[in-house]
Order: C-alpha cells, then sequence, then structure tokens
C-alpha cells in the first residue's frame, strides 16, 4: 500500500505532514512521488485563508479522475479546519481526520531542513485569525523533548533547525518556568554541531530585549526575523486585536536595528482589513517605506467564519485589495533594489 500527503499552509503544517508519514509508515504504508500511484492520499489543509480552502476545492476533479481509475484509493483531509469547512469537505472526502497528538511520532525528515514546533495553538485570539478555533489554545512542548528532537535532526545531518509555534515567543516549558523562548534559543544554540537556526513567527509584544541579546550572540542563530505587523495604523491595529501600537512596533524595529546592524527583517500584513478606509492605509505605506522590509508576505483580507472579524462588515472591495497589494509589493521591490545598489 502507498500514500501521497498534499500539504497547503505554513511551516507547522509542512511539520505535521512530516509525522503523518512516520504514522502511515508504522502502519506498513510506503511513500510515493506520484499521485497516480496512491492507494491513501492525505491532504493537510489550512482554513486560515480562503483562498487555501479553494485550492483544496480545486483539487475535487482531479481525485474524481483517480478514483475512477483506482475504485479502492482512499482519500482523506486533515489541518487546520473550520467546522463550517469540515462539514462541506465531508461529502468529498472519504475521512476527516483528528488532529491528534502528532508529537507521538517522530519528524520524517526529508531534506536538510528540520521544522520543530516548541508549541501548538495560540491564546491571543487576533479578530481575522482561526487558529484558536483550529488548533487550540496554547500548548507549549517539553523543553528536553524539542532539544533531544534537535539532536536527532542534526545527527540525521540536518543544517537547518526551525522552531515553529503559531506565537513563538510566547513560550513556557511545561516542566521548568523559568524556560521561556530566549533560554530555548540559546541552549537549541549550544547544541555542537555546524548548523543554523530559524524561527518563526513572533509577535511584537513578546519580543523582550532578552531575547534581543539571545539573537545578537547566537553565532549559530540567523540574524533575520519574521515579524508580523498586520497593519501601520493603531486603529486598524486596535480592531484587530494586535495588542501594540505603530509606535511600539517602529521602537522594536529601532532596537533590532540597533543591536543587529546587518539584520533582515520581514513582515506579514493584511490588507483591506473591514474598515481599512484609504487613510488607514497609508499609514501602513508610511510604515513600509520607513522599515525598508526585506520581505513581506501580503495577504488580502478574506472573512473566516467565527472569527471576530467575520461579524464586521467586509467593506473593501476585492479590487481595492489588490490594488493595496500591489502598493505595497512596488515598495518591497524599490528597498530590494536600494539594497541591491548599495551592495558593494
Amino acid at each position: 500500500m502507498k500514500y501521497f500527503i498534499i500539504t497547503f499552509g505554513c511551516q507547522m503544517q509542512k511539520s505535521d505532514s512530516e509525522r503523518w508519514e512516520s504514522f502511515l509508515e508504522k502502519k506498513g504504508y510506503k511513500k510515493t512521488q506520484k499521485i497516480e500511484e496512491a492507494d491513501f492520499i492525505l491532504v493537510n489543509m489550512c482554513s486560515v485563508r480562503q483562498s487555501a480552502v479553494d485550492r483544496v476545492y480545486g483539487l475535487v476533479p482531479k481525485f474524481k479522475k483517480l478514483k475512477q481509475k483506482k475504485k479502492n484509493l482512499k482519500i482523506a483531509l486533515t489541518g487546520c479546519i473550520l467546522e463550517k469547512d469540515k462539514r462541506k469537505f465531508q461529502e468529498i472526502f472519504d475521512y476527516i481526520l483528528k488532529k491528534e497528538d502528532l508529537f507521538k511520532y517522530p519528524l520524517k525528515l526529508n531534506s536538510k531542513i528540520a521544522f520543530i514546533p516548541i508549541s501548538n495553538g495560540c491564546n491571543n485570539f487576533c479578530a481575522y485569525c482561526v487558529v484558536p478555533f483550529t488548533r487550540g489554545p496554547l500548548k507549549c512542548r517539553s523543553h528536553k523533548e524539542i532539544i533531544k528532537e534537535v539532536k536527532e535532526a542534526i545527527k540525521k545531518g540536518c543544517k537547518e533547525i526551525w522552531l515553529l509555534g503559531q506565537n513563538v515567543n510566547d513560550y513556557t516549558s511545561p516542566c521548568d518556568p523559568s524556560i521561556k523562548f530566549p533560554e530555548l534559543l540559546k541552549m537549541v544554540n549550544d547544541i555542537p554541531g555546524k548548523f543554523k537556526i530559524r524561527f518563526t513567527s513572533p509577535h511584537p509584544k513578546n519580543f523582550s530585549d532578552k531575547l534581543i541579546k539571545v539573537i545578537k550572540e547566537g553565532e549559530k542563530i540567523e540574524k533575520y526575523i519574521n515579524l508580523p505587523v498586520q497593519s501601520g495604523d493603531d486603529e486598524i491595529l486596535k480592531k484587530m486585536g494586535r495588542n501594540y501600537t505603530v509606535k511600539e512596533y517602529k521602537n522594536l524595529i529601532k532596537k533590532l536595528k540597533k543591536a543587529i546592524p546587518d539584520i533582515k527583517i520581514s513582515t506579514d500584513v493584511i490588507v483591506g482589513f473591514p474598515g481599512e478606509t484609504k487613510k488607514h492605509f497609508q499609514n501602513t505605506v508610511k510604515l513600509f517605506k520607513w522599515a525598508k522590509f526585506d520581505s513581506a508576505y501580503i495577504a488580502k483580507y478574506s472573512p473566516r467564519p467565527g472569527t471576530r472579524a467575520f461579524k464586521m462588515k467586509d467593506d473593501v472591495s476585492w479590487e481595492e485589495k489588490k490594488q493595496r497589494e500591489r502598493i505595497l509589493r512596488e515598495i518591497i521591490e524599490k528597498n530590494k533594489k536600494g539594497l541591491a545598489k548599495a551592495s558593494p
């Protein structure tokens, strides 16, 4: 029996898929690189954005053709799935698998990069985000378990370790409350071996001076931070429930650049959030020009059932959202060209 996994979403989804591989192989399945050869197909999806849900629907015609050719083919769905989406997908998939405790199964390393979750879920309840509903409240893993997995990955030849969490720097070891994210990051940095460390995604409100110091001093820690801002306007940030101001965010960037002059900073931003006027958006434009981000993930707002924002009026047209996305992308491209010219 052969299996094939299709993964949508963030690095956390990729990590989950690697553990699903271990689970399936323990059950006697063998991995295939060709979907046509599979007896079991697992789609690991993400309900965080409507576009991701639409991509899963886009696979349905292909699945129907595969089932016509192979009558015994079974197709299952798992991942960060909203209840509303689950109900819709029940008619399409043979099984909808619960997101059980995947940490019972080892990572099946498929490259020189190891994605290692340090926590799961989130307590922030940002107005637009489904993570607390799909993954549940924040649950941190034991630092001993994390260190053990990192050591095993290094032993197997991994050259890059990604520490993952929906709010990665809101970490406290359940077996030792004195070990927060800075302490954990330093412990990983101190593991012998030649490898690099990255982490994602930190929340600005949890980014301490101690964490900046650890990043600066850690020789294995990449001097790159993805620091989601989501909006450059205080009124919109408040509606989103982000719990920081633009001034506080800018002060954090100043601290990072002062402590680590060669640091690269990327960000995440949402355009067209309910109530975002052109004036609000211009404040995001100003922030992008000031911050000179190295890159940015720009999402066009899409309403997600169950979130606070779902009850708000989605009053920015799709065309306007696309236009705002284009404007921010152009700023990022100009930043890149400017950096390239400045390089020797």
